[in-house]
This record gives C-alpha cells, structure tokens and sequence, in this order.
C-alpha cells in the first residue's frame, strides 16, 4: 500500500511505503519505510502571461523614470484645481469604503481581507503624502501633519501588518 503524507509548508514532502519485513526482528510483520519524495518544494513557476504581464509593468515603470524629471522641472510651483472639494472628499470616502472593507472581512475571517487591507494601506499613505504637501505653511501644515502621524500613518502600519500576515499565513 502506498500513500502521502504532507508536511507543514517548507518540509520536506515524504511517501509512506508498506512492504513485508525482511530485515531482523519483523519477520511475518508488515514495516513501513519513509521515502523522501524530493528535499526542498519548488516554487512554481508562474503562467507565461503573468511572467509577460510582469515584464510589462517593469518596462512601464522604467518608463516612467524619464517623466518624473520632465515633471519635476516644468510643473509650477502652484495650481488651481476645479474640482479640488470632489478630489478630497473621493480620496477620504475610498478610505472609509477599505477600512470599513478591511474590518468587515478581517472579523469574518474572510482571507480577502489581506486585499482590501493592502489598498486601503496605500490609501492611507497617498492621503498623508498629499495632506501634507499641499497645506499651506502654518496652521494648515500642522494639522496635515498631526493628522498624518496621528490617524493616516498608524493606520497604513495596521492595514499594512494585517495585509503581510495575512499573505504569510496562507502562502
């Protein structure tokens, strides 16, 4: 008889092999014997469209090193924006959607929580970026930056450490 056994993740797999004792002291005795199937598991090696898809984005990253300096040296120093309120307001509502997202998947114990945690992590973090560059010098900048090491920041680090363990755990 033949079977499998399978270790915790990162053991070495091994095979169950039953066989009639020949050796010393199992005479008319089934022994069974531990076979290792391999010593280390393989990753597995992604589709050819995920590893194309990946390359991809590599090049449309590299590609935009070019533009940030184009960026950088022809922006002005100040804008008016139409929309400014909408902007803001979007930016905090999509926050409120992924930690509340994040909070009701994480006491579920859905694993899609690591999804909504990784997003709403970001979230946080361009919201802390963006408060903090664009208040004007005073008051303003230092409201941004109490609420971006008092609220944003800590929350990001939440949402960032549930996103991680999530992800280790279930590799």
């Amino acid at each position: 008889m033949k079977g499998r056994v399978d270790g915790e993740r990162g053991k070495t797999m091994r095979q169950l092999v039953w066989g009639t004792g020949e050796s010393a002291g199992a005479e008319g005795f089934d022994r069974a014997e531990v076979i290792p199937l391999r010593e280390e598991a393989e990753e597995p090696r992604p589709a050819r469209g995920v590893r194309r898809t990946g390359r991809l984005l590599v090049a449309c990253g590299l590609a935009l090193v070019p533009w940030l300096y184009v960026l950088a040296t022809s922006l002005p120093a100040t804008a008016t924006a139409a929309h400014w309120p909408v902007a803001w307001v979007g930016l905090d509502a999509l926050e409120a959607l992924g930690l509340i997202a994040t909070g009701l998947l994480a006491a579920r114990g859905d694993r899609r929580h690591a999804l909504a945690a990784a997003a709403t992590a970001a979230l946080l973090v361009v919201d802390a970026w963006f408060d903090t560059t664009t208040a004007a010098p005073g008051g303003d900048f230092a409201t941004a930056v109490a609420m971006a090491l008092g609220a944003e920041l800590p929350l990001a680090a939440l949402c960032g450490r549930l996103a991680l363990r999530a992800l280790s755990r279930h590799a």
